[in-house]
């Protein structure tokens, strides 16, 4: 379980305590100056340190310093349950899909900004032009195994990671799947779409994202053959 971590200290209780029996958190501290990487050692967590600013930095470091054949990401700000990943990692595991996301339906109206909320569902339909996949989400809730994430060769270390997994998954042949999840108010403020410019920066990464053209030799899939 891959946990980026930015002054999470206020979250990392609630977080941490719902990890499922028998997984490994990974918190992935990328600069933090709350005591977050200490009160996650405290609370039973490997803690890797990433100085390069940047989601997707952080979330490529624990993918990297990952070892389990099935690797998890979630957001560190208890806006997301790591339990509601237990049926993602079942089906990547039982084969019924290589790449499993979350989407977000949002518990009160304070848990996702109506500017976020808009500009998700424009990248999802820009994606959506860009691979055929029909998701609604581009949520940080996912669950894929490591050997063929780390082969499609993600660059992206800021906010375009999550969406580069899917495009370069999608280019590859690989079977992405969507299931609905609860979205909570997370804990502190947002980092990346707090704010209208936070958001716009985002969309501004994922955009030049889907520019990219599409992998000349795709990756191989999970089940190691390519398309």
């Amino acid at each position: 379980m891959v946990l980026p971590c930015l002054d999470e200290a206020a979250a990392l209780p609630w977080v941490l305590a719902r990890i499922p029996r028998g997984w490994r958190a990974i918190v992935v501290d990328n600069g933090s100056t709350d005591g977050s990487p200490d009160l996650a050692r405290e609370l039973g967590a490997t803690v890797v340190r990433e100085e390069r600013r940047g989601f997707g930095a952080a979330c490529h470091a624990g993918l990297t310093a990952a070892t389990a054949d099935i690797v998890c990401f979630c957001d560190c700000d208890a806006s997301l349950d790591p339990t509601d990943l237990l049926p993602f990692v079942r089906e990547v595991h039982e084969g019924e899909a290589d790449l499993v996301l979350g989407r977000r339906r949002p518990r009160g109206r304070d848990a996702w900004p109506a500017h976020a909320r808009a500009g998700n569902l424009a990248l999802a339909r820009m994606l959506r032009r860009r691979t055929g996949l029909r998701l609604h989400d581009l949520g940080p809730l996912r669950a894929a195994r490591r050997e063929p994430l780390l082969a499609l060769g993600l660059s992206d270390r800021r906010s375009g990671y999550p969406l580069q997994m899917v495009v370069r998954a999608a280019d590859a042949g690989w079977r992405v799947t969507e299931h609905d999840v609860p979205y909570l108010p997370r804990a502190g403020a947002s980092k990346v779409t707090g704010t209208w410019r936070g958001t716009w920066q985002a969309v501004r990464d994922m955009s030049r994202v889907l520019a990219e053209p599409p992998a000349p030799t795709p990756a191989p899939t999970p089940g190691g053959t390519t398309p």
